[in-house]
């Protein structure tokens, strides 16, 4: 043990990027300088050096993926860098973001779960929660992705189905053994668990599903 490395009887602490408190994990507020003074892109070595810091904060950012669409056209090869006004939009909108970034607060343990998942046209999005002993949601892990060109063929329904499977895989050491409310404005639940025959990525899908307990809310039926 390193005692130059060590702290005992503190309130907070940094570590690797992150201010742990005992309300939850916050942000390095340096690190959100650093993002937030950033002057719009010119380079694709550019764009790669902030894609890289989003993704190092990727838990505490809601629909990453969906936020980034824009840069997508600039990454791909041979494609001519231009930083057009929907990249500056993007660029802006992710940086005021971050200016007011959530606190993601630790599980705790034997109490259920709140998993949201929604499914985009080309993106992915989930987040974990759970209520405190006050009754209030409190997120506990943002997820998102964006779809790869055979998944973006996929029926709507599946892609519900899609992002449920994502989150589960992604958030599985927070899921296993805990009991998880599964809220979305459709049930991928039941679209997979009372087909008559499932084969392919749904019965594969289905299989992965049996690891949890997870109970579908209808979106509607959440207050507020």
């Amino acid at each position: 043990m390193n005692p130059l490395k060590c702290a005992f009887v503190v309130t907070a602490g940094k570590f690797f990027g992150f201010i742990v408190r005992y309300r939850g994990i916050e942000i390095d507020p340096s690190m959100i300088k650093a993002i937030v003074n950033l002057k719009p892109l010119k380079s694709l070595t550019q764009l790669r050096s902030f894609q890289g810091k989003l993704v190092f904060l990727r838990r505490f950012i809601s629909n990453l993926a969906g936020r980034c669409h824009p840069f997508a056209a600039l990454a791909k090869k041979d494609a001519r860098f231009h930083w057009d006004k929907s990249c500056q939009e993007a660029f802006e909108s992710i940086k005021h973001y971050l200016m007011s970034p959530p606190v993601l607060a630790t599980p705790i343990l034997g109490r259920p779960l709140i998993l949201y998942t929604t499914a985009l046209d080309e993106s992915l999005g989930a987040f974990l929660a759970q209520e405190n002993e006050e009754g209030k949601e409190n997120v506990l892990y943002y997820l998102s992705r964006r779809l790869i060109p055979a998944e973006l063929k996929y029926p709507a329904m599946e892609k519900q189905c899609l992002a449920l499977i994502f989150a589960v895989q992604k958030l599985r050491h927070y899921m296993l053994s805990q009991k998880i409310s599964l809220i979305s404005r459709v049930n991928p639940l039941q679209y997979l668990m009372t087909r008559p025959t499932l084969s392919g990525r749904l019965a594969r899908w289905s299989m992965i599903l049996l690891q949890f307990d997870i109970t579908f809310v209808p979106q509607w039926a959440v207050k507020g």
